[in-house]
């Protein structure tokens, strides 16, 4: 027999609070996220403290801090309630035009305002009760997206970074320089000195953050001097303007970059390495037919931008 507890002598619906605490590291700011009562939350969690021999928050001077076994849990508990939370909205027989599922993706500002503005486009024409919700990534959590995908239904991000996850491949683009319109080696055209001399502005610049394109530049040798690492591809061209700074977008953002006039668009001296994006996504999804759904629609997405890119 096994020594694991009955769930039917779990509180489960501790799960909400214990989430609203990890998360809000106050009493206070989890009772006015659960829209309930002080002595309530400070019910639940003497519950929580007796059940797991544990303070959960320990007070730091006049904050309170997680204890080591409470940020242990903050994975576990997310996971678990979004778990929960996929088999009551499960249905036997699923249509997207009547259900109000929400979908929650990460991804980069460059992947959400195209595939993710594509999709939400599409899906609003086909199942409007349909609900998405897409959220920013950074780099902790593409480090840890094998275990991260287990609680949300994809991530948005090229080709070279993750491996040995399930995947969909979505549109293939392509890395374009920009600069200041001010920058008079920029308009005569660049060459690989020109690069090599040139000060920079990365939206990613770490050991397991970086883009395809920063990559080729080390690999074709150059010791880029970097200004600015903005942690956006749609900001990035601000960092240019009045400088003598070069930075690198993807083509499918130019239009919105140079559309001002203080910034131009620059092929790039050398074969760039083409953008393949991709859905990534946690084999439990895979015979999910929501899940399958809104893999298709990604797909049909990416095809969209595709046809759309290839005519500009």
């Amino acid at each position: 027999m096994s020594d694991k507890p009955s769930l039917a002598r779990l509180d489960l619906n501790l799960l909400v609070p214990l989430d609203a605490l990890l998360t809000e590291r106050s009493v206070t700011r989890a009772a006015e996220r659960l829209r309930l009562s002080q002595p309530a939350l400070s019910a639940a969690l003497a519950r929580l403290r007796t059940h797991f021999n544990d303070p959960i928050l320990a007070r730091r001077g006049n904050t309170y801090e997680l204890t080591p076994l409470a940020q242990r849990l903050t994975e576990y508990t997310s996971t678990a309630l979004e778990t929960a939370r996929r088999v009551f909205e499960s249905q036997s027989e699923w249509q997207a035009d009547t259900s109000t599922r929400e979908f929650t993706l990460y991804g980069s500002d460059y992947a959400l305002s195209t595939v993710g503005a594509m999709v939400s486009r599409l899906a609003s024409e086909r199942a409007p009760g349909v609900r998405f919700r897409f959220m920013l990534h950074t780099p902790p959590i593409v480090e840890d997206a094998a275990n991260r995908l287990r609680s949300v239904d994809g991530l948005l991000i090229p080709h070279g970074v993750l491996s040995d996850l399930p995947f969909d491949d979505l549109w293939t683009d392509r890395w374009v320089i920009v600069a200041s319109a001010t920058n008079a080696r920029a308009r005569a055209g660049l060459t690989m000195d020109d690069l090599a001399t040139a000060h920079w502005v990365f939206t990613y610049q770490s050991m397991t953050a970086f883009t395809s394109a920063t990559r080729q530049l080390q690999q074709l040798g150059l010791e880029t001097m970097v200004d600015a690492v903005v942690e956006s591809f749609i900001a990035l061209p601000r960092y240019l303007v009045g400088t003598n700074r070069l930075g690198l977008v993807q083509a499918a953002l130019v239009q919105s970059a140079t559309a001002v006039g203080d910034v131009i668009a620059v092929e790039p001296p050398f074969d760039v390495t083409p953008l393949l994006n991709a859905l990534w996504w946690h084999p439990s999804h895979r015979n999910d037919p929501e899940h399958t759904w809104m893999r298709a629609l990604f797909r049909e997405a990416g095809r969209l931008l595709e046809t759309e890119h290839a005519s500009t």
